[in-house]
């Protein structure tokens, strides 16, 4: 490879032997044709060797940005590159938008869908749920598009894991765009709000908590959505032992709250309140690593006291940490697939060393419980690991080996999967 690529987080370098910018999809069909362990990279947001590859390495941002908009149908046909900031803009623009978003708007759709990045919300399904049909090359360099209702193993696709070809172009569900004020209750008791965790994440449209698992406090980012029929009410000043903020903040302590949404009550268009982060700015804290286990809400309470017994360790190592809600899906690998989650995330000091024993030390308390990591984030034990949590494991398997028989898209962490 004659340039050095490497992901957001610099902690990957990409082994590509060859890196393709493709500017039409006619001339990304050609080099599918022709390529070897084909991976996509997106924005390069993923922690792990996902998008790594040996042969052909793709990158999608030459192709022509493509937003359109179906009013009968409430959809949206867009370039599977594009980054959310840009989709969500111009779906604004026309009047829609999406029912929600992740953290950080800077990551491409076609990466989020394909690694079920979700944002948060007892409503709210990850980005893949909102895929109501897909374009994409296949392993024969053919364009092929699969649409939901119409193919009875769709529900495969979605979170395809970059393993089943080269998506194009994706058409989403889309509403008519809508308004959103967040709010933020800073130094608010973690036992509280594990203990009234129902309540306190029903009460918003988003809700997110920050902590760091050891003294025993959190803040409390808390979004709420006014559109037609509904209204705007402040809530109230004391919450959960915390307080209302009276200034903007960061997830990260120490961190500029300028590179973050506006908060304090102030509505604005949904894309510029759900993000945590501002497209402007580099998100998070930028220099770190991030891991994320998904446990079934069933089993939630279990899962937070399992993590609050080695919150001496965790605190150390971690920037922050954070709590979110997420609605069961459909989507065959989707963590989760048939089952409402908390996704405890965890966004980690750039040390790998440091930070390995506490990852394992999470992932033995966790995967007992049921718990599934995030396809794109570090995970000790591999990615199969997890995977005899998933139930249709075994017809991706099926369709991947019906779909790319010769492995043209297959890659090291696919292997170890399937």
């Amino acid at each position: 490879m004659s340039e050095a690529v490497r992901n957001w987080a610099r902690n990957v370098e990409f082994r590509a032997a060859r890196v393709h910018r493709p500017a039409s999809v006619e001339e990304l069909r050609g080099v599918v044709a022709g390529g070897t362990g084909v991976r996509v990279l997106g924005t390069g947001h993923s922690f792990n060797r996902i998008a790594d590859t040996e042969g052909d390495l793709v990158v999608l941002s030459g192709l022509p940005a493509e937003v359109e908009v179906d009013a009968e149908a409430r959809t949206a046909t867009v370039a599977a590159g594009m980054r959310l900031a840009e989709i969500s803009s111009r779906l604004h623009a026309a009047g829609y938008g999406l029912a929600n978003l992740p953290s950080l708007p800077h990551i491409s759709l076609a990466g989020a869908c394909a690694t079920a990045t979700h944002g948060s919300g007892d409503g709210n399904q990850n980005l893949a749920a909102f895929v109501r049909s897909m374009r994409l090359v296949d392993a024969d360099g053919d364009v092929v598009e699969l649409a939901r209702g119409a193919d009875e193993d769709f529900a495969g696709y979605p979170v395809g894991l970059g393993a089943l070809g080269v998506v194009t172009h994706l058409t989403v569900d889309v509403q008519p765009t809508f308004d959103v004020a967040q709010y933020v209750y800073v130094d608010a008791s973690l036992d509280e709000l594990i203990e009234k965790r129902e309540d306190a994440y029903a009460i918003g449209y988003s809700v997110s908590t920050f902590t760091n698992w050891a003294d025993g406090r959190c803040n409390v980012w808390l979004k709420l959505r006014a559109d037609a029929g509904r209204a705007l009410i402040p809530p109230q000043r004391d919450w959960l032992g915390g307080t209302l903020a009276t200034a903007p903040s960061h997830p990260v302590p120490g961190e500029p709250a300028e590179t973050c949404t506006p908060q304090l009550g102030v509505p604005g268009p949904w894309f510029e309140r759900l993000p945590h982060f501002r497209p402007e700015f580099t998100p998070s804290k930028g220099d770190e690593l991030q891991s994320e286990f998904f446990v079934p809400r069933a089993r939630a309470g279990e899962a937070f006291e399992a993590v609050r017994r080695i919150g001496g360790r965790i605190a150390p190592v971690v920037l922050t940490s954070e709590i979110r809600s997420i609605a069961a899906d459909d989507l065959w690998l989707s963590p989760a697939y048939e089952r409402d989650c908390f996704a405890l995330h965890f966004t980690w000091i750039p040390d790998r060393a440091a930070v390995t024993p506490v990852l394992a030390a999470l992932g033995d308390a966790l995967l007992p419980l049921g718990a599934r990591p995030h396809w794109g984030k570090l995970f000790v034990g591999g990615p199969a690991a997890a995977l005899a949590t998933y139930p249709r494991a075994e017809d991706f398997r099926r369709l991947l080996e019906r779909r790319d028989p010769a492995g043209r898209f297959r890659n090291e962490f696919i292997n170890r999967l399937f």
